[in-house]
């Protein structure tokens, strides 16, 4: 039986490191690729091989193709060919307005969220072609239909290109026997909305959605579970919404 070798971007906290260990439970041995943090990754790499799989941490930024390169040379080495790509690095800046953002901040949030996840799908396309096999699951967000008005517009259009991104692809890579899906999630209750500079932002905006609450990092590591499982044999080109129902 072919194993699963799963490449997870930004693998080292919060809706990542849920992911982790969720395909680490259905059997996935993991590459997890982190930026700033080896002791957060390597939590992650802990609490994967105690559910029995291999797993390997990788340092590296997704916007810079070295660095690509590398996370999969070396998840292919340690662990074997990669047969699934989990692309959830993203960051996203400050809150506020367009017109009040900087100009590193803007080409930063393009960079990683939009350049890095292409660079990681062509790496992985490369990859899976030739093997005629092979799943992605991009991470966009509800933000990239609502657009995220005075908080961050910026963030919310790199999302909405991983939505074109992942139905454009889906339709290039299918005849190859590769899907290519989305999760979109709302808003999640992990440290990012510290990081923006609010943290109380996830219970404020979790009591405004139709199910009054906050998702919860395992809610959307399950939904790309599902996407990457032979169950969801014949998905692809989706972006499945997980955002309480806004």
């Amino acid at each position: 039986m072919k194993r699963l070798v799963t490449v997870v971007t930004g693998g080292s906290r919060g809706i990542g490191a849920a992911i982790c260990r969720r395909l680490a439970a259905e059997g996935h041995d993991v590459a997890v690729g982190y930026v700033r943090d080896p002791d957060a990754a390597e939590k992650v790499v802990v609490e994967a091989r105690a559910a029995g799989v291999r797993a390997v941490a990788v340092q590296g930024d997704t916007s810079v193709e070295a660095d690509v390169d590398r996370l999969f040379e070396v998840a292919e080495s340690k662990l074997g060919p990669v047969t699934c790509l989990v692309n959830n690095a993203a960051v996203t800046g400050p809150l506020g307005r367009l017109a009040d953002v900087d100009t590193d901040t803007l080409r930063r949030v393009v960079d990683v969220n939009l350049v890095g996840t292409l660079l990681c799908a062509r790496r992985a396309a490369q990859l899976m072609t030739p093997r005629g096999s092979g799943v992605i699951v991009n991470i966009s967000s509800g933000a990239a239909t609502l657009g995220s008005p005075g908080e961050y517009v910026h963030y919310a259009a790199t999302k909405a290109a991983v939505d074109a991104l992942t139905v454009g692809l889906a339709k290039e890579l299918g005849p190859e026997g590769i899907r290519v899906n989305a999760v979109a999630p709302g808003v999640v209750d992990t440290e990012m909305h510290a990081a923006m500079g609010a943290p109380h932002r996830a219970r404020k905006i979790g009591a405004t959605v139709p199910l009054r609450r906050a998702g919860r990092a395992d809610e959307i590591a399950a939904a790309v579970a599902w996407l990457m499982s032979p169950e969801a044999s014949y998905t692809t080109g989706a972006v499945l919404r997980v955002a309480g129902g806004r």
